[in-house]
């Protein structure tokens, strides 16, 4: 099997990718991917980039993140492939065919191209978005005040731009696996784009450190090992 491998990092509350000498956040979350270039290419495959998306830029988004950035490498790109995401070791690879991966196996729905996964919080189940660009979680619930509180957060969206959220430490099932998240809530204008997917939050990168996942987003699946 023929696969592109390329640096991954998590500094910042972000994961960073490195192609053709482009670093990228990682962002199952955008529908779109943009960029300072033109283009990028993968597995022979030229995909083009606008310079923006929603109005942010590579400079924005920079100074947004702390981080020198190229763009976003968004849901258009990664749903194309099968991708591993490795933040133990720093790496990232991409496949035209299947991988078969062994692990927490997670069925996926999709909203707008965005990856769409069901949690448990004190026993009820909820749809969430997973998005890898979201450096911490959320939860559209007026229960999150009964978890621990975590303290404040500032945080930001494309055609948004930058909120503070407090933030709380709350227990949630994620298929197989238990985890404690920090979540925060989102802005009431935020909060309606979930409605609309009939969504109850957003599972961010928190669920990757420290593992190997599989993004096999074209086959309906997310699988943590």
């Amino acid at each position: 099997m023929t696969t592109q491998s390329f640096p991954l990092k998590l500094q910042n509350g972000h994961l960073f990718i490195e192609i053709s000498g482009q670093t990228f956040i990682l962002d199952t979350g955008a529908p779109s991917s943009f960029g300072t270039d033109s283009s990028v290419t993968l597995h022979e495959m030229t995909f083009d980039l606008p310079s923006s998306y929603l109005g942010l830029t590579a400079a924005n988004l920079s100074d947004l993140v702390g981080y020198p950035v190229s763009g976003i490498f968004g849901a258009d790109i990664l749903n194309r492939f099968d991708v591993l995401i490795d933040c133990l070791s720093g790496r990232i690879s991409f496949a035209t065919e299947q991988i078969e991966f062994p692990g927490n196996t997670l069925s996926t729905d999709e909203f707008m191209g965005i990856p769409v996964i069901d949690v448990t919080i004190a026993g009820v189940p909820h749809r969430m978005f997973f998005d890898t660009g979201a450096q911490i979680s959320y939860f559209q619930d007026d229960s999150i005040s009964r978890f621990p509180n975590m303290g404040s957060a500032t945080d930001f969206y494309p055609g948004f731009g930058q909120f503070e959220t407090e933030t709380w430490r709350v227990d949630m099932q994620v298929g197989q696996d238990a985890f404690q998240l920090r979540c925060g809530t989102l802005p009431d204008l935020l909060g309606m784009t979930l409605m609309m997917a009939d969504a109850e939050g957003i599972i961010g990168n928190e669920i990757l450190q420290d593992r190997k996942a599989g993004l096999f987003f074209r086959r309906n699946r997310l699988v943590l090992s």
